[in-house]
């Protein structure tokens, strides 16, 4: 306790150093694969995917990011095993944030796309069994965790060669794919509105109090968000009326018109998957930030959870922010062009694909990373036009780092969990 006292300042220093520059990995590397569809698609363009990004994420980890969180992330670490030494939590914690934010920069760098959940997972696990004991690790909530890195790939996969295929079949094989498109993409907008908007309520709007005090449970989620699916279609059969076919821009690529119509369909998506994305992965930065403020406020005192106070949903939005701004480009080239070559209606399978995955998963409990479920569905859509269609040695690259994501956290935690007991013991 008196470790604590004695070092309050430069604890709460560090964690927020740590928790921002987690934010910024989380930034550079997991938002940009929501926006990776998009610009990968060529329905926007890097500039105005980073604008949208910027508005949307910190929106979503802003207004959603959760007014209370658990502090001990995820429930991978019993709390009564800490109860006598609350400092090394914070030891723990600080050094979490630290390792993950490392390992994403690492992984940004080389354009990997990796699970930022996996990221601090990996961590926490790390210390607690090394530096505590292997009691004190919730192991079977560890294996979940590790299971979801092959169902949610292969669930979105499914979902994307089997909505890929369709689009093929009731559009682009047609006789007239622009007036196949005038007729189906609406029902592609309500599908795609209805999904995005239940990501949006199990997994966003759950943390806060108002949504909270009105406790829906999951059919009135749909319900809500068939109302919201209807209005946004009919906004998007308005933006579609205006655009026309103009034999003159399909010489070069016969689909040119037909592409435009599920450009507009990219545009909402990516507003949407970005709120999404913001208010459930900034708790993998301020959730650990959030246990460690609320250790060292409290004089030593682990709670089960704590007030999220304003000042570090703003810190953790703002560092989502900057990093993409800095370093996102990297994994938006992988995810978008390096995988397979997508066009915005090969963008849209694959996005319609993660959010299903997404939805499902919220709503049977099997945890995922967005990471895994994005990828997977990318290469849904590719394998739909054949193997061919996509770049093995990429994807090889890629399930390797998934694969060394979890020990390389735990790896660096470990190393800096007893760096800092050795500074402040």
């Amino acid at each position: 306790m008196s470790i604590i006292a004695e070092h309050a300042t430069l604890l709460l220093a560090m964690a927020c150093i740590f928790g921002f520059f987690m934010a910024w990995g989380v930034g550079a590397n997991d938002v940009a694969n929501a926006m990776g569809t998009s610009v990968g698609s060529k329905a926007l363009t890097v500039k105005q995917a980073i604008i949208i990004a910027i508005i949307f994420e910190f929106a979503g980890a802003f207004l959603a990011g959760g007014e209370v969180t658990a502090t001990i992330r995820k429930g991978i670490i019993d709390p009564s095993a800490l109860a006598g030494s609350p400092e090394l939590l914070v030891y723990g914690m600080l050094a979490s944030l630290l390792s993950a934010g490392i390992w994403l920069l690492i992984a940004t760098h080389h354009g990997w796309p990796v699970s930022t959940t996996h990221s601090i997972v990996g961590a926490i696990v790390g210390f607690a069994a090394v530096g505590i004991s292997v009691d004190a690790v919730a192991w079977g909530k560890v294996g979940k965790i590790a299971a979801s890195w092959v169902v949610s790939p292969m669930m979105a996969g499914t979902i994307g060669y089997i909505t890929f295929m369709s689009v093929q079949k009731l559009v682009l094989n047609t006789k007239d794919p622009f007036q196949a498109a005038q007729r189906y993409v609406p029902m592609y907008i309500f599908i795609v509105a209805f999904l995005i908007s239940m990501v949006t309520m199990v997994k966003g709007l759950k943390h806060i109090s108002t949504f909270k005090a009105l406790e829906l449970n999951f059919f009135q989620d749909m319900m809500l968000s068939a109302l919201f699916a209807i209005v946004v279609t009919f906004i998007g059969v308005l933006m579609l009326r205006k655009i026309k076919l103009k034999p003159s821009e399909n010489k070069d690529f016969h689909f040119t018109s037909v592409e435009k119509l599920f450009g507009v369909l990219m545009m909402f998506t990516a507003c949407a998957m970005a709120f999404a994305h913001g208010s459930n992965d900034v708790a993998n930065a301020v959730g650990p930030l959030a246990a460690v403020i609320s250790i060292v406020s409290s004089g030593g005192e682990i709670a089960g959870e704590s007030i999220m106070p304003v000042w570090i949903l703003l810190l953790g939005g703002g560092g989502i922010v900057a990093g993409l701004i800095m370093y996102g480009h990297k994994v938006i080239a992988t995810v978008g062009t390096n995988i397979t070559e997508l066009t915005p209606s090969r963008g849209f399978a694959a996005t319609l694909a993660a959010a299903a995955t997404v939805v499902l998963a919220s709503g049977t409990g099997i945890p995922i990373s967005t990471t895994h479920t994005l990828v997977g569905a990318i290469l849904g859509v590719g394998i739909a036009r054949g193997i061919g269609a996509l770049n093995l040695r990429v994807i090889g690259t890629i399930f390797m780092s998934w694969i060394v994501t979890l020990p390389a956290g735990a790896f660096l935690a470990i190393i800096f969990f007893f760096l800092f007991k050795g500074i402040f013991s």
